[in-house]
């Protein structure tokens, strides 16, 4: 027992009277425990234990082929009025999936062992943080838990003795069918079951399924917000530091903005750039009445195929230690993990993450699964901020949104204020690629980034982020909109992304401290080109120009898009927003 606390004990007591393990182990964090399950899981080829002296402490696991992604149809937001989850997630009756899923539940760990593992979504110590305790009869959720959270008995240091406010996770794997898989969300109750899944998505409960389903919901009822973001720090000569938070749909170049490596033309003036978080974010108000922002999360859980060297320098290195990785491939020559962008040199003698022999000459299909993952500790990268673990968060500047645009958005704009900057944020879209479904173009919305995450129903996310501007009044964050996907005639995108995207969170910092103008447009604030640096790239005073530019026409288009989805939220939508669309036409008009 890591805990007197007697709620947290009696639920316990219940989960396994529930699904009835033949043993039962706390997880106390210590690195003893942790190599003894380390040593179990090798034995049972739950995992590959990796080249000890190319990848110190790391191992490869393999999920079944049925259950390698997060399954959004199968998961679900349990609370008493379905208008409480809304039109963007599955809703079912409490009732109705407890009795689900107590079916399913019960006896499934007969003749398996029960871990029981407290961790904190936040530094220990925190006001900000808060517990959860996931119960899992997989070794691999203990040893990821490990890596993503702060686990064990330094855990119930951020819950009182007689604390009721834990998150109350169970998770099986059951038999792996995904037939009878389900993620449960029971925001009310604060509590995720999860079965039938082994994969990291559907069963670290921790992330995801607390750190923005539930976060987001208990975020609405004590003042806070759960967001889909990175944080991150820029450091400039003089060694001041201003922090961003971003959020951004998938394939938007979240990852690599969170570990930014500034061009070369900064880094020799002293500016450098400091990691936060690269996913998520819960934002309250400090004592001095600014916002500020902590990364819930312990480490990465990063997709593998793609990053190299060259595409993220900071995210690679944080893979060379004590990382996880899932559903890659292993080279036999020396026993090390491969993926595709990993290296130009496929090995030629190795095991895809299927488990079949696999000969990068000659293969017909891909080595690692395209949803791959690593997990590593947030210490392994070489830009951590040294505010990582700061109780009090880091004081943010600026908000940014953005997606995928060919034509439509600008390289970058301001808000008018924060009412205008939520409208930008909750009408959030990406464009669809070939690659991701074989017609090029279709807008998605994925209002925040959050389309998948949000605990309950969004216009009352939205409504949420309202209140909390008028909480905030003079001292909010500025909120801007950026787009690194603006194409030419050709379809070649036209400005560089990656290290360069530091030119315009630099043109954003400035905004915040009034260092310089701008032109005001019908949708919001735009550069003058003059003040973008593009001294050492590619791209010419025309192309930022061309970037820039506002085509009211397609802007037009985007206001009937941008009706259309409101209207998915009928009565729950903040007429503050309609306020915004109504006043974006008129400047358009």
């Amino acid at each position: 027992m890591l805990t007197k606390n007697e709620n947290v004990l009696k639920w316990v007591r219940e989960m396994v009277s529930l699904c009835n393990p033949n043993k039962v182990i706390w997880i106390d964090g210590s690195e003893e425990q942790l190599n003894e399950l380390r040593q179990q899981a090798v034995e049972s080829g739950e995992l590959i234990k990796l080249n000890e002296e190319k990848l110190p402490g790391c191992y490869l696991h393999r999920t079944k082929q049925n259950d390698v992604a997060r399954v959004e149809d199968r998961t679900f937001i349990c609370c008493e009025k379905e208008e409480d989850a809304g039109p963007t997630n599955n809703w079912c009756n409490p009732s109705e999936m407890y009795n689900k899923l107590r079916r399913l539940f019960d006896g499934v760990m007969k003749d398996r062992t029960m871990y029981i593992i407290p961790y904190s979504m936040g530094p220990i110590g925190s006001k900000m943080a808060k517990v959860g305790v996931e119960i899992t009869d997989s070794i691999y959720v203990v040893l990821n838990m490990n890596i993503m959270t702060r686990i064990g008995k330094v855990a119930f240091e951020n819950l009182d003795e007689s604390s009721n406010d834990f998150v109350r996770g169970l998770h099986s794997k059951a038999d792996i069918d995904p037939n009878n898989r389900y993620i449960a969300h029971f925001p009310q109750d604060n509590t995720i079951w999860s079965i039938n899944s082994a994969y990291g998505g559907n069963v670290l409960l921790g992330k995801k399924c607390f750190a923005l389903r539930i976060a987001s919901y208990q975020g609405k009822n004590e003042g806070w917000m759960a967001a889909h973001m990175l944080i991150v720090g820029i450091q400039n000569p003089k060694g001041e530091v201003k922090y961003v938070a971003a959020a951004f749909p998938s394939a938007c170049g979240k990852t690599n903005l969170a570990m930014l490596i500034p061009p070369s033309i900064y880094r020799n003036e002293g500016y450098k750039i400091w990691t936060v978080g690269d996913d998520i974010a819960w934002l309250r108000q400090g004592e001095d009445g600014r916002l500020y922002a902590i990364n819930p999360e312990n480490g990465f859980f990063g997709v593998a195929p793609g990053t190299n060297e060259h595409s993220n320098y900071n995210a690679l290195a944080s893979t060379k230690k004590n990382t996880i990785f899932t559903n890659v491939a292993l080279n036999l020559n020396d026993n090390t993990v491969w993926w595709e962008g990993l290296s130009e040199n496929p090995p030629e003698n190795a095991i895809d993450w299927k488990g079949n022999p696999w000969n990068g000459k000659t293969a017909t299909e891909k080595a690692a699964h395209p949803n791959s993952r690593f997990s590593a500790p947030a210490r392994n990268c070489p830009c951590l901020s040294s505010e990582f673990d700061n109780v009090k968060g880091v004081p943010l500047s600026a908000i940014v949104f953005g997606g995928r645009r060919a034509k439509t958005t600008p390289l970058v704009y301001e808000s008018f204020n924060w009412q205008h900057g939520v409208f930008v944020g909750a009408t959030m879209a990406s464009e669809t690629t070939a690659a991701a479904t074989g017609k090029v173009g279709v807008v998605r919305r994925d209002p925040m980034a959050m389309l998948p995450f949000c605990g309950y129903n969004m216009g009352d996310y939205f409504k949420q982020w309202i209140v909390m501007g008028n909480k905030l009044k003079n001292n909010a964050p500025k909120i801007f909109n950026v787009n690194w996907f603006r194409t030419n005639k050709d379809g070649q995108f036209i400005w560089p992304g990656y290290g360069d995207n530091m030119r315009v969170l630099l043109w954003i910092l400035d905004r915040c401290e009034g260092k310089v103008g701008a032109k005001e447009t019908a949708i919001g604030f735009v550069p003058n080109a003059s003040d973008i640096n593009i001294k050492g790239i590619d791209i010419t005073n025309n192309e930022l120009e061309e970037i820039l530019s506002i085509d009211k026409g397609l802007w037009k288009e985007e206001a009937e898009g941008i009706e259309v989805f409101f209207s998915k939220f009928k009565n729950k939508l903040p007429e503050e927003l309609k306020q915004e669309l109504e006043n974006l036409r008129k400047r358009l008009a």
